[in-house]
C-alpha cells in the first residue's frame, strides 16, 4: 500500500466531528504512512479538549492539556471555515486537507438555510481561496459530500452540491494542488442518522416512527467512510466525486431487525420536508461521465468525472452505468439487513420479525 502521508503535514477541517474524529485516529494509525503532524481544525473548545485527553490516554485532565499544542503529532487549531483569516495560517501548514467540516442536520438546515450556505459553501470557497491566493504547500484536498447533494431537494443537499462545485472548481489555474470529493450515503452511527433514533426510542419502549414504509437508503459505518476518503486519496483524479457502491435498505427493514422479537410498535409518521424517499448516489446526468475506478480499502467505486472541461484530462471513457444510482434499484434483504446491523455493532442477536 502506498504511503501516501508519510512525513507529510495533514489538516482535516471538521476534525473533531463523527467523522472527523474517525479519520483523525486512522490518520495517526499509520494505515497510509506516519504523518509529520496531524491538526484538527474545528470551532469547538470543548471537544479540542476532550479528543487531545482521549488520545493522551488521560481519563481527566487539567486546563493546562493545551500547552505545548504546536509541538506535538496531534495539534489543534481553534478556528470556523466561514473566518478565512483564521484558515490561511491554517493551510499554510498543510500538505494534505481533508475538508469534514459541515452542518449536515436536514431539519436544522431547512429552518436556518443561511447558516448552512455559510459553513457548507462559503467554508468552502474560504478553502480554496486560502490555498489559491496564498503561497501554500498543499498538495491534494479532499471535501467530504452526501447522496443528499445529488438531486437536492433540501437546504443541506443543496449547500452540499455547491459544495462540491466550489471545490472542483478550486483546481482551475491550479497545477500543484489536487481538489477531489467523495459523495456516500447515511453513516450508521453518526449524529443525526436514523439508526441511532431508532435505538433510543427502542430502549425506552416505543414506537419506532418511521416517515414511510418504502422509504429506502444507502448506508455506510464510520469505519468504511473513511475507507472511501483514503481511496480517494490514493486514487482519485482532479476533480472527480468517487461514489462507493453500497448495499440500500429499506428503513422499515431496519427497524424490524433492531428490534428483534420485542413487543414494539413501528408507527409511520409522513414523509418530513425536505426528505425523499430513495435517494440518488449519480444523477441520470451525471452517469454519462462516470466511470468504474477500483479502490484499495473497498473493491469498486464509480468515479464522476468533472463538469467542466478545463479540469478534465480529455480521456474518453466508457461510461460504467446508463442511468442514475438510487437505493430503490438494489434494495438489500431482511437477512442482509441484519448481518450489516451486526457487523456495524447495532445489534447482537435478532429474534422474529417484530
Amino acid at each position: 500500500m502506498e504511503k501516501v502521508l508519510e512525513g507529510k503535514r495533514v489538516m482535516v477541517t471538521g476534525g473533531t466531528g463523527s467523522l472527523g474524529k474517525p479519520l483523525v485516529r486512522r490518520i495517526l494509525s499509520g494505515d497510509l504512512g506516519n504523518p509529520a503532524s496531524v491538526t484538527v481544525f474545528s470551532r469547538d473548545e470543548g471537544k479540542h479538549h476532550q479528543m487531545k485527553a482521549d488520545w493522551r490516554n488521560e481519563a481527566s485532565a487539567t486546563n493546562d492539556i493545551f500547552y505545548h499544542n504546536f509541538e506535538e503529532l496531534l495539534e489543534f487549531r481553534l478556528g470556523d471555515v466561514r473566518d478565512y483569516q483564521a484558515l490561511v495560517p491554517a493551510v499554510r501548514n498543510a500538505e494534505i486537507i481533508f475538508h469534514a467540516a459541515a452542518l449536515k442536520q436536514v431539519p436544522s438546515c431547512e429552518y436556518f438555510p443561511y447558516e448552512a450556505v455559510r459553513t457548507n459553501v462559503e467554508g468552502a470557497n474560504n478553502l480554496v481561496r486560502a490555498i489559491r491566493s496564498n503561497d501554500t504547500p498543499v498538495e491534494k484536498v479532499v471535501g467530504i459530500s452526501t447522496d443528499k447533494a445529488c438531486k437536492p431537494v433540501n437546504v443541506m443537499g443543496m449547500s452540499k452540491a455547491i459544495q462540491e462545485r466550489v471545490l472542483l472548481e478550486g483546481n482551475i489555474g491550479q497545477k500543484d494542488v489536487d481538489f477531489t470529493c467523495v459523495r456516500y450515503g447515511n453513516v450508521v452511527s453518526s449524529r443525526g442518522s436514523a439508526l441511532p433514533f431508532f435505538r433510543d426510542q427502542i430502549k425506552h419502549g416505543g414506537p419506532v416512527t418511521l416517515t414511510t414504509r418504502e422509504m429506502t437508503r444507502f448506508l455506510i459505518t464510520l469505519e468504511q467512510a473513511v475507507d472511501v476518503v483514503f481511496d480517494s486519496l490514493l486514487h482519485s483524479k482532479r476533480g472527480e466525486i468517487l461514489v462507493p457502491h453500497l448495499p440500500a435498505v429499506r428503513m422499515e427493514d431496519v427497524a424490524h431487525a433492531m428490534i428483534g422479537d420485542r413487543n414494539i410498535e413501528v408507527k409511520e409518521i409522513g414523509i418530513r420536508p425536505g426528505e425523499k424517499v430513495h435517494e440518488l448516489m449519480v444523477s441520470f446526468e451525471e452517469s454519462a461521465r462516470t466511470v468504474e475506478r477500483r479502490g484499495t480499502f473497498r473493491e469498486s467505486y464509480y468515479a464522476i468525472a468533472p463538469i467542466l472541461p478545463e479540469i478534465h484530462d480529455g480521456a474518453v471513457e466508457e461510461a460504467a452505468i446508463a442511468g442514475e444510482y438510487s437505493s430503490h434499484h438494489e434494495v438489500m434483504d431482511f437477512e442482509g439487513v441484519v448481518e450489516l446491523l451486526k457487523e456495524s455493532g447495532f445489534i447482537e442477536k435478532v429474534g422474529k420479525v417484530a
